[in-house]
């Protein structure tokens, strides 16, 4: 074999001390990257600390999900907290990790709260307001005496107790990136789970967002009841829809 083709067959696979090494520091930058998520709750002040977020915003298809979750800061242990040392912002996550994530925050959290809008309660009302009072109302649920609210992005009205937008909160509070879990893995598994009734869209894969094959799917096929009729999408374009 020329020493070319030998280097190039030899860099596929990594030798086990640098996978060892890759994979230790993997693991430190996911180790800071909670610490600090903790450590933004921690230095707001307060004892009990309000995260929320939502899935399913930006999607063609499928309802919105929105979930709160309240971290009591004043009974957190470090071994709690060493268990979700790989908590991020859901988006940096695969499925699979996600939902090793999920039962996590279950058990660390004092309080979780979850639910859906439906794909027509959005093209009748809107999809941020839709979306602000789901946030809303999940913060209501969770929020208790002292504590302070945080949403990613923006401030979702009265809620009873301080509130503050975080910008990019799913990726530095860890309540945010925790509610952004539970969100994300409850739209999917409905996503998942819905997809088998309606084979034509791939919804198993897409989860409704506008993929290239589900863009194709909406070319070949139409859309579903489960499309979002309100959204001015170019995978639209082409049909015509009937409000």
């Amino acid at each position: 074999m020329p020493p070319a083709a030998k280097a190039a067959a030899g860099s596929e696979e990594m030798p086990p001390a640098a996978k060892a090494a890759a994979g230790s520091a993997k693991g430190r930058k996911r180790r800071k990257t909670a610490a600090r998520l903790f450590r933004f709750d921690r230095e707001l002040g307060h004892r009990f600390v309000a995260g929320a977020d939502e899935a399913g915003r930006g999607s063609l298809a499928g309802p919105l999900a929105a979930a709160a979750v309240l971290l009591d800061y004043g009974r957190l242990t470090t071994r709690e907290i060493r268990t979700l040392t790989r908590l991020d912002d859901s988006k940096a996550h695969d499925i699979e990790q996600r939902e090793a994530l999920y039962p996590l925050v279950m058990r660390t959290a004092v309080r979780v709260a979850v639910t859906s809008r439906c794909v027509r309660g959005i093209d009748e009302r809107g999809l941020h307001v839709t979306n602000l009072a789901a946030l809303r109302d999940m913060l209501k649920r969770v929020a208790v005496p002292g504590c302070i609210c945080l949403v990613d992005g923006f401030r979702v009205g009265d809620v009873g107790h301080p509130q503050q937008a975080v910008i990019d909160g799913d990726a530095r509070s860890a309540a945010i990136a925790a509610a952004s879990v539970v969100a994300k893995v409850t739209r999917d598994r409905y996503m998942h789970s819905i997809a088998a009734e309606m084979p034509g869209w791939h919804f198993h894969s897409n989860v409704g967002y506008s993929t290239p094959e589900h863009r194709a799917a909406i070319a070949q096929n139409g859309i579903s009841a489960l499309h979002r009729r309100s959204f001015q999408s170019i995978a639209y374009q082409q049909l015509v829809i009937d409000a």
